[in-house]
């Protein structure tokens, strides 16, 4: 007996679905256009927002030049990894290198000239077609050229295409696995309408769970035919969006590329044309170079002439050293002056130092005065004693935290003492540091001073020799 239709019968196994195609979008002229594109100069896009490829390009270069280059041009942001290996900077320190190019012209120079190089070395055709968009993008960037910016940005386009292939690709594995669940859950619902059709008449509720089961496998076949069709049209859409900006990017790639070459020429021609210009530059420092030194030669050949001719004989005394011989032997007790003429004399003599016990002389000469003013006082009238002779002074004080206004007059050195020091040991040091022959004067009364320092080979007066010396304003 043949089991009667039921209602559901007509589910059948529905036809496979057609696999999506690409469909060919309609051109868009504008879309090659890049006067639009807010980022056309590759010079405002900061490190951190370039495409990953070009990135890593900027990098590498960077980190090759960085093993070239004097450590005195290495820029101060990279000098801890500047003794790593190329590989290890790019891994440790590629944030720091590809900034590093973007604020460091001259480091940005040195990138530019290894791209060059590594392109030249790779024995490239010249042919912009032949270097990869990463590798286009990374050397427009580098020269600050105007197309680096839709260069940049047409790398990060073929990256979202990638992604976009990479999501249809999943969409098409998905695809494949509902249309196999179809098929399976088809295969079921015909073993079951053949167990329908080998039912007996008597096996009614056999029959009705059967129906219940055929009812509810047709529903999930309807629904997974409908979440077929909208994965396929999900698919498609994505396909034909990612198809219609690859033909857009394609379309732009013969006028970039043609754009990249002729900024290459123009880059080579500068190039050329500097380093001819180094070069005349050269040329001509060389020539002056070479009359200079011609002229000196001259010269110097003229003077030997001269001495030659004049027959200069070198060596002999110098006139300090005959004025020092003709006067009395140091030591002597004619190196104590006491008189203002005698001191006069020896001030006058070439390159002469007199050195002053500063409370010695104003205690002896006014000694009303309280002790500032009689510093004061002093240095005015040594003022005085500088301007009418060439000697150097240097007055002694005693006392450490003492300080005074330096003297206008020009050869005036005013020194103090420091604590735990008398202003007697400061002018002995300093006659023990003259060289033996020069004129050394020291002004003071005390006895122990002048007999020490004419015993290391100065002259001495006495307090009121230099007060009378000094006139009025030393009274």
């Amino acid at each position: 007996m043949i089991a009667p239709k039921h209602p559901d019968d007509a589910l059948v196994p529905s036809p496979a679905l057609p696999s999506p195609t690409l469909h060919e979008p309609a051109a868009d002229p504008a879309a090659a256009d890049p006067a639009g594109d807010p980022a056309a100069d590759g010079t405002e896009i900061a490190p951190a927002d370039l495409p990953e490829q070009v990135r890593a390009r900027i990098v590498d270069l960077a980190a090759r030049t960085l093993a070239g280059l004097p450590p005195a041009s290495v820029p101060a942001a990279l000098a801890r990894v500047a003794r790593f290996t190329p590989a290890k900077r790019a891994k440790l320190a590629g944030a720091a290198l590809a900034q590093t190019v973007a604020d460091d012209t001259a480091f940005r120079a040195a990138v530019t000239e290894t791209a060059r190089l590594v392109h030249a070395s790779a024995g490239s055709t010249g042919n912009p077609a032949d270097a990869d968009d990463a590798s286009m993008a990374a050397h427009a960037y580098l020269l600050r050229l105007p197309e680096a910016g839709a260069l940049i940005e047409r790398v990060a386009e073929a990256g979202r295409v990638d992604g976009l292939r990479g999501r249809v690709a999943d969409q098409e594995r998905e695809l494949m696995r509902l249309r196999s669940r179809l098929d399976s859950v088809t295969a079921e619902r015909d073993q079951l309408r053949a167990e329908l059709d080998r039912a007996t008449p008597g096996a009614s509720g056999e029959l009705d769970k059967l129906r219940g089961r055929l009812r509810e496998q047709g529903t999930r076949v309807r629904a997974a035919e409908l979440a077929a069709v909208a994965a396929a049209a999900s698919a498609e859409s994505a396909l034909a969006k990612v198809t219609a900006d690859l033909d857009r990017a394609q379309r732009g790639s013969a006028e970039w590329q043609e754009r990249y070459a002729a900024a290459n020429e123009r880059a080579e021609a500068n190039a050329r044309a500097l380093s001819a210009e180094r070069d005349a530059a050269g040329s001509t420092r060389a020539a002056a170079d070479r009359r200079l030194d011609l002229l000196l030669g001259t010269v110097e050949g003229a003077v030997a002439g001269l001495r030659r001719e004049l027959r200069l004989a070198g060596g002999g005394a110098t006139p300090a050293d005959l004025v020092a011989a003709g006067l009395p032997a140091a030591g002597a007790g004619r190196e104590r002056a006491a008189d203002p003429a005698r001191l006069t004399e020896w001030l006058a003599l070439p390159n002469a130092h007199l050195i002053v016990d500063g409370y010695n002389v104003t205690k002896t000469a006014y000694p009303q005065l309280s002790l500032a003013d009689q510093r004061d006082r002093l240095i005015r009238g040594l003022s005085g004693l500088s301007s009418r002779t060439s000697a150097e002074i240097t007055v002694v004080f005693d006392g450490a935290k003492v300080t005074t206004a330096q003297p206008a007059g020009r050869g005036i050195r005013v020194l103090f003492s420091p604590p735990g020091v008398i202003a007697d040991d400061i002018i002995r040091r300093l006659v023990g540091q003259e060289p033996p022959g020069r004129v050394v004067i020291v002004a003071s009364s005390d006895r122990e001073v002048a007999t020490s320092v004419v015993r290391a080979g100065a002259r001495s007066v006495g307090s009121p020799v230099l007060a009378d010396l000094l006139g009025p304003a030393g009274r």
